[in-house]
């Protein structure tokens, strides 16, 4: 059961992973035309809103990706010095973290949004962007964070339950200079 839930987020993660990056290129792609346009002596505008507004939300979406590939930094000098149920109860202890971090920084985002779509605020900018609109898929970016985390620790108990470390490991475990290295 453990690893059919990390299977299916892995494919979802990987489907939110190649739209961000869409969505990347297609910033990138905007900044550069009005990079051009400026030497033309025109422009788009906003490109600085709009790319900042992009770079929130696809953090946001991106973090999710970044757990199940084991690409957050985490500091392992004691973790690495550990036996396996060690290594297994540091790993849980930071997952455990990790994921009550990020269900509060989501629990946090959502009065944020609400309150934007309560006095339908706006930039305070030209642009006049609907705060909402950005702030929305902001939001659902941290909560589908929050529902991976929990998903990825619950499927990493139950593989610890199981005596099945070395699993475990690879699910919540870190990716340090030993594993680059082979």
């Amino acid at each position: 059961m453990a690893h059919d839930m990390l299977n299916l987020l892995k494919t979802l993660n990987r489907g939110v992973a190649m739209l961000v990056g869409v969505v990347l290129f297609l910033c990138a792609a905007f900044v550069l035309a009005d990079i051009v346009l400026r030497k033309l002596g025109s422009s788009l505008g906003g490109t600085d809103e709009i790319s900042g507004y992009v770079m929130a939300v696809v953090t946001s979406w991106g973090m999710g990706f970044a757990l199940l590939e084991l690409s957050h930094v985490r500091i392992d000098f004691l973790r690495s010095r550990a036996k396996p149920l060690g290594r297994t109860l540091f790993d849980l202890f930071a997952m455990v973290v990790l994921t009550s971090t990020i269900t509060l920084i989501a629990l946090r985002c959502w009065p944020v949004v609400e309150r934007s779509l309560n006095n339908s605020s706006r930039a305070n900018t030209p642009l006049e962007t609907p705060l909402a609109l950005v702030q929305i898929p902001w939001f659902l970016g941290w909560a589908w964070f929050a529902l991976v985390a929990w998903l990825t620790l619950f499927s990493a108990v139950l593989l610890v339950m199981q005596g099945r470390f070395n699993e475990s490991e690879e699910v919540i475990g870190t990716f340090g200079e030993e594993g680059m290295a082979q």
